[in-house]
This record gives C-alpha cells, structure tokens and sequence, in this order.
C-alpha cells in the first residue's frame, strides 16, 4: 500500500482504508479485488496488481485526477456516508497524513 501510495502521491492512508471498507481488508473479496472497484466486478491476478491499478487509477484517470481526498471518495462511490466512513478508517490508521 505504501509502495503505491508513494508511486502516485496518494495519502499513503487512502488504499488501505477503502479496502477495509469495501472488504473488510480482503476477507470478503473475490479475484483479488480488495476495493470493490468496477462494482466488484473487476478481476486482478494479484494483491499487488490491484494495489497498483487502483491506485494509478486514484491517481491519473481523468475521474480522479487532480483531486483531493474528499473528491476522489465521492467520485469513488457516491453514497453520501461514503467519504466519512473511509476518512474514519484513516484517521484511525494515522490521524495525520
């Protein structure tokens, strides 16, 4: 997570928040996909690659780029309790970035 994070200039606290939040930190997962992205659906040979993808994605697609962390997690999954239930996960895993 940490590597990625560093990678593409992500709070190094994101990732691991939203898999916790989409998976529970991978125990209710399929095909590697830790973070829920593309509804579930999408499929990645590793743990690593989907670290990788999805935080390249945070980090370049036009969706997310150049966005803040509120942003991205309304842009992520628009429920509107979605952005504050991550934010807690990472204030939890650090309270400063």
């Amino acid at each position: 997570f940490v590597q990625a994070a560093d990678a593409y200039g992500l709070d190094w606290r994101l990732l691991p928040s939203i898999s916790f939040v989409e998976s529970t930190g991978g125990k209710a997962m399929n095909n590697n996909n830790l973070f829920g992205w593309k509804n579930g659906e999408a499929e990645f040979a590793s743990l690593s690659e989907a670290i990788h993808k999805v935080g390249f994605s945070l980090a370049n697609s036009r969706l997310y780029r150049n966005k803040d962390v509120d942003a991205i997690l309304e842009t992520y999954n628009p429920n509107n309790e979605y952005p504050a239930k991550v934010k807690s996960v990472m204030y939890r895993i650090s309270p400063s970035r």
